[in-house]
């Protein structure tokens, strides 16, 4: 501004001085021209700004003349301050919209009326939604469950629903609306599936473990009343003595396995100790002869040389039991061939016997806690329902697998596989 008074000034000057000598019309001529071409200078420069205002972009050339280049220079600073705020406000937005979308739970930002404006990509999963197809629809017209659709025309979100879906296998979500900004809704999607499974498991194993204690303490409770009421002669005192010990060695076996049981989920990973392989299925073999005590043909096969790491203890209580499970469910006559081998790929124990089978419908569900093929079968062989779960979180802890081949009547087939990790003498 001072630049363009500095030359007006000049120009007032000269057109004065020329008039003042006489030369009055020189001295107008020149004053207008001056004036004009001063003129001309400012809109050139507003002209640029103008254009420049309907399509602002971070242009360093932009310049100007006389204080006109101050004020360029000032929108130019101006226009790259806010383009990096932009650009820094965007940065960050995409990586809170990366966070949502990596969060386990899943996020729906629904308006008003209930209609999807966002969602995760786990609430994609979720819920189906189709985030490019569905945003503005209501969710009502997604989520096509009568229980969530008169969950919203309630309007209490003060507990979260717990829907039960089974579009390709059961889930079960939680879902819970929480007012924002006015008059928008976030609704959170919690997947509490396994969560209500081991519910679900916690309420059957107490009521399994219940279940399988009021049998020997109905019997023994009858017994000491006809013992306290009843005089018995010594035989029969005996007898009844003797089915009470057999009660109460039954009880002592199911708590006995829950602790094992407890304390192999609850036990911290095993140390790699180097447990002796030969003496250990040489042990098993004299125990399931004397188990057995004559009844079965008990074979041993074992042609691999090589220790395995991790808890004799563990290992002990796993393998034994599927021998123990092998001598109870063979009738007597059959054959009960128990195998160790040593391949490159790792370690295979193996129980295989001629018994009575199992159907295959059974099979996934033989290591759950209690559960039976048959349960009468079961209680008169013996077993708390609780050896297979035993094995299973072994050989867990010892990253073995069990793998189980059966067919009804024809006997089954056990086998605990170790990596080669696990395995010494390679």
């Amino acid at each position: 501004m001072q630049r363009a008074l500095a030359y007006g000034a000049f120009t007032a000057v000269i057109a004065f001085l020329l008039g003042y000598f006489g030369e009055t019309w020189m001295g107008w001529v020149l004053f207008y021209i001056g004036l004009s071409v001063h003129l001309a200078m400012h809109y050139r420069n507003f002209s640029r700004l103008e254009r420049w205002s309907h399509k602002p972009v971070l242009d360093a050339s932009l310049e100007g003349d006389g204080e006109w280049d101050a004020v360029f220079r000032r929108l130019y600073r101006h226009e790259k301050e806010l383009l990096e705020k932009i650009e820094h406000r965007e940065r960050d937005i995409a990586r809170l919209i990366a966070a949502v979308h990596a969060m386990n739970d899943g996020i729906v930002l629904l308006d008003g009326e209930f209609r999807i404006q966002f969602c995760n990509k786990t609430a994609e999963r979720q819920l189906d939604i189709d985030s490019s197809t569905d945003r503005g629809a209501a969710i009502a017209n997604i989520v096509r469950q009568p229980r969530f659709i008169d969950y919203l025309g309630k309007g209490d979100f003060t507990r979260p629903l717990v829907l039960r879906l089974d579009r390709y296998f059961e889930r079960v979500l939680s879902l819970y609306l929480i007012a924002y900004a006015e008059d928008h809704w976030l609704l959170q999607v919690k997947d509490i599936t396994q969560t209500d499974r081991l519910d679900s498991m916690r309420r059957d194993f107490v009521a399994n473990v219940s279940h399988e204690l009021r049998t020997p303490l109905t019997v023994l409770s009858g017994f000491v009343e006809t013992l306290q009421e009843i005089e018995l002669d010594a035989d029969s005192r005996r007898h009844y003595l003797q089915l009470m010990g057999e009660q109460s060695q039954r009880m002592q076996s199911i708590v006995q396995d829950l602790l094992t049981l407890s304390s192999i989920e609850s036990a911290p990973p095993p140390e790699d100790q180097p447990v002796d392989m030969a003496s250990l299925v040489d042990k098993l073999y004299r125990d399931a002869v004397a188990l057995s005590a004559g009844r079965h043909d008990i074979r041993l096969d074992s042609d691999g040389q090589g220790d395995l790491l991790g808890a004799e203890s563990e290992l002990v209580s796993a393998l034994a039991n599927l021998v123990a499970n092998a001598v109870r469910y063979t009738p007597a006559g059959g054959t009960i061939t128990l195998i160790w081998k040593i391949s490159a790929e790792g370690a295979e124990f193996a129980v295989q016997d001629t018994g009575i089978g199992i159907d295959p419908k059974h099979i996934p569900r033989l290591t759950e806690r209690f559960y039976r093929v048959d349960r009468g079968r079961s209680r008169d062989a013996g077993g708390t329902g609780l050896g297979l779960a035993i094995v299973k979180h072994s050989l867990n802890r010892h990253q073995a697998t069990l793998e189980i081949t059966s067919k009804p009547g024809e006997g089954s087939r056990f086998a605990t596989r170790f990596p080669a990790s696990r395995v010494t003498g390679l």
